[in-house]
């Protein structure tokens, strides 16, 4: 363990040293035949690279760890609702531009954004003209309601987020098209479909980003007579430019064009290449290998290279290369009901012994990993403060071993405890982050055992608080991203006690605190950004003072864009990953 330590902090020095001496400029990739010529580190990251409207080819992504879903209501990873949207639609979507201008949403199946009422309760949308099904068949208003219905069958529809159904039926009255009475199963009264092309929403009270939460596959269509409840994720039906030709779970995806989109109902995507493989490979290391000697185009997961393929790829490929500032934050989730966790003062005593610029080099080092972190909100987010009651930042990262010590006297184990982390194994460099930490933490007594569990498997295992218990998982290791860049859309899922779900449960904290909860009503509530700001920066600050939750890096990662690849760039609204929908390949 020690020797391979030596080797990640030596490889992030190497990172480090090469990175500061690259070039960040390049050209401004504007021609359209798809050449490489202009590229450059970096230069992905704000501007188009090789944009090009030529249609034809293979493009060809690999990954360390398969979709979560490719059902659009169980669909929950942030590169999973990236890559959906080649198959599935929403009322309305993100702009397809680089960097915060992403972050825009604009018309999709609607021909615009929704017509608010003044009491901003009810969204009115119209549908485009020429929708269509793979099978040619309409898509009309009933598909979009029908959909979102499927999101209450919470016992067949796993995974999704919650946010359409607590937000439309907060009461839980409607239970779901499979066990609706209605003879067309379109009994949501929240959901109103006074004719085939236009979609009503009736809000019990406003929500100010009511329309980012159908800008999310839960929001997606699906046909009714295509259904296959829980089966659905094996082949959706299309209504986007490309179809499931063939799925083998955990290997393999082909994509194919769907030769009933219609161009003129869609003018957002290209739809560039005539097929689009996905190959799933546990082998991180051969997968940044096959990335440069260009087997594959890019990686579908989104998470960077590895630390042996960074090297190589910065010292022989730095053109290819983007150092991207995600929105992610790397965390540690403290189980309240796994004890002794469920006392602060032993929470607290985790917080003092980490060693938090060990597991930055551990990840990488500032470069490659990111800024080690002591808000629960990331930078670009309204509630990050620079609040540091561990004195993390003033320490440079390094622990307080005499505070820890104090911290387990206090709780009552003065010789300390043992627990239970997971960390995923095919996430770069968490496995051995989650070791790092368990040395770390051996230190003050805290004895850890690591579990490493397959992260496409975290929904159902450290996402079932039934599970977590029945395993003695007291730790999580994991990362989050925003789902849309607001208070609400970031924390809600993890900090909120009615977010906490038998399956699909990311509060894995299992944080029950009504301060928080009515912080998150408020600042909902509040038609004032300001007011709403404070509310989160309050919150930031109970959740860190209450040693709720402990985050360790506002995460950055190097990105292989590989040379055949055209119309290149991070999107924001996917936290910082290539817009996979607009890329085109060279022939």
């Amino acid at each position: 363990m020690l020797s391979k330590r030596r080797l990640a902090a030596g490889a992030a020095l190497v990172v480090a040293a090469l990175v500061t001496t690259t070039a960040c400029g390049g050209g401004d990739g504007d021609s359209d035949n798809g050449s490489d010529k202009g590229a450059g580190y970096n230069a992905g990251l704000d501007k188009v690279v090789n944009a090009s409207t030529k249609k034809g080819g293979t493009l060809k992504f690999i990954g360390k760890q398969d979709f979560d879903s490719l059902d659009p209501q169980r669909s929950y990873y942030g590169m999973t609702w990236d890559f959906m949207r080649f198959f599935t639609r929403t009322l309305v979507t993100y702009d397809t531009k680089p960097g915060d201008a992403s972050n825009k949403l604009v018309g999709d199946l609607a021909t615009g954004p929704a017509e608010v009422s003044d009491d901003g309760k009810t969204y009115t949308y119209k549908l485009r003209d020429g929708l269509t099904w793979e099978d040619g068949s309409t898509l009309t208003s009933k598909d979009v309601k029908y959909g979102i219905e499927r999101i209450w069958a919470t016992d067949v529809i796993t995974g999704g987020t919650p946010y359409l159904r607590t937000t439309l039926d907060p009461e839980g009255e409607y239970p779901g098209p499979y066990k609706d009475k209605s003879k067309d199963k379109l009994g949501l009264k929240a959901i109103e479909t006074p004719d085939d092309k236009t979609v009503v929403f009736k809000l019990p009270k406003p929500n100010g980003d009511f329309e980012q939460f159908l800008a999310m596959p839960t929001g997606a269509p699906v046909k009714q007579s295509e259904d296959t409840g829980a089966k659905y994720t094996n082949k959706p039906f299309s209504s986007g430019p490309y179809k499931v030709e063939s799925r083998q779970a955990g290997k393999s995806l082909v994509l194919v064009r769907n030769t009933n989109w219609k161009k003129s109902s869609d003018p957002l995507r290209p739809a560039l290449p005539d097929k689009i493989t996905v190959t799933i490979s546990a082998n991180l290391e051969e997968n940044d290998k096959r990335l440069m000697e260009g087997d594959y185009d890019l990686d579908v997961n989104g998470t960077g290279m590895t630390q042996s393929g960074r090297v190589s790829a910065i010292q022989e490929h730095k053109e290819s290369l983007d150092n991207i500032q995600t929105s992610f934050v790397r965390y540690v989730a403290l189980v309240h009901t796994a004890k002794p966790f469920d006392d602060a003062n032993c929470r607290k005593a985790v917080f003092y012994a980490t060693d938090f610029a060990g597991l930055q080099q551990v990840r990488g080092g500032e470069v490659a990993a990111g800024e080690i972190a002591n808000s629960v909100f990331p930078k670009s987010i309204p509630g990050y403060t620079d609040y540091d009651p561990y004195g993390v930042l003033a320490r440079k990262g390094k622990p307080d071993i005499a505070k820890a010590k104090e911290a387990l006297k206090e709780c009552g184990q003065p010789n300390g405890f043992s627990t239970k982390l997971t960390a995923r194994n095919n996430n770069p460099g968490e496995v051995d982050a989650a070791e790092a930490l368990q040395e770390q933490l051996g230190k003050v007594g805290i004895k850890v055992e690591v579990d490493p569990i397959d992260g496409a498997q975290s929904s159902s295992i450290t996402g079932s608080p039934k599970v977590v218990k029945e395993r003695g998982y007291g730790m999580t290791m994991t990362g989050w991203g925003p789902d849309f860049p607001t208070g609400q859309g970031y924390g809600q899922p993890l900090f909120d006690s009615r977010f906490i779900f038998p399956n699909g449960n990311y509060n894995e904290s299992q944080i029950k605190d009504k301060a928080i909860d009515k912080m998150f009503d408020d600042a909902i509530a509040s038609t004032d950004p300001a007011e709403a700001k404070k509310i989160y920066e309050d919150m930031n600050k109970r959740l860190l003072d209450n040693a709720d939750w402990m985050p360790f890096i506002y995460e950055k990662n190097i990105s292989w864009r590989g040379s055949r690849l055209t119309n290149v760039y991070s999107s924001a609204a996917y936290n910082g990953r290539y817009d996979y929908v607009m890329l085109g390949v060279t022939k």
